[in-house]
């Protein structure tokens, strides 16, 4: 049961990055808010180095995958990011920002590290940051008004993905910490999940709002062109 379940999270997950990167590219956006981008790029990373000095194993292998295929999504932020942004930021603000907001996400995993010792830290991060991934994707349809550089299939990928540790470390494993932590991403997941198929069944819908109410909702993203 544990290798299945570690084994359909590493899947449901690598489908999300390999559709993000084909999303990306295919419509000129990025498909993953930058803050959950520069946190996932860091745990993997991390944790992907860390497995193959200590030795491999399953989970290991599956980092080192997350972590190339996050190599491409930063990519596609860098390149088709800043026109996501208002027209007073300059490509070396953009550049610049991006920057700022990788290094702060490594230098939280190290924290954590830091704080807890590598299995506790690898837990504990993964869930609470999708968590704000959860929210984020949200927050990203809202002030896109729409589906624009993301897809169902993200979505119900990215909910499995952290259901099944949610099972493995929670409910099996007895953590309360990360079942609570787990469910929470499940209810919203499922609202983002429901939000892409009522944009899909009501696009007329998604033209009624404002950009300053976009705006306000979700600061710093923009539609194109403003």
């Amino acid at each position: 049961m544990d290798l299945f379940l570690t084994a359909l999270s590493g899947i449901a997950w690598t489908i999300v990055y390999i559709d993000s990167i084909r999303v990306g590219f295919r419509q000129r956006t990025y498909a993953m808010p930058v803050a959950a981008l520069g946190l996932n790029i860091a745990w993997e990373s991390t944790y992907a180095i860390h497995g193959l000095t200590t030795g491999i194993s399953a989970q290991g292998v599956i980092n080192v995958v997350w972590a190339l295929a996050d190599l491409v999504i930063v990519y596609t932020f860098f390149r088709f990011g800043r026109s996501e942004l208002p027209k007073f930021v300059s490509k070396p603000m953009f550049v610049g920002w991006g920057v700022l907001v990788f290094a702060a996400s490594f230098a939280v995993q190290w924290l954590f590290i830091g704080h807890f010792d590598w299995m506790k830290a690898a837990q504990y991060s993964a869930f609470l940051q999708n968590l704000l991934m959860s929210g984020l994707f949200i927050a990203l349809f809202v002030a896109r008004r729409g589906s624009r550089g993301q897809t169902l299939l993200i979505a119900i990928a990215k909910w499995i993905g952290t259901l099944a540790p949610t099972i493995l470390l929670g409910a099996i494993g007895g953590s309360g910490f990360i079942l609570g932590i787990g469910i929470l991403c499940s209810v919203f997941d499922l609202v983002y999940i429901g939000l892409l198929v009522w944009a899909k069944r009501n696009p007329a819908a998604l033209d009624s709002g404002t950009a300053d109410s976009v705006n306000l909702l979700a600061p710093g993203i923009a539609p194109p062109g403003r």
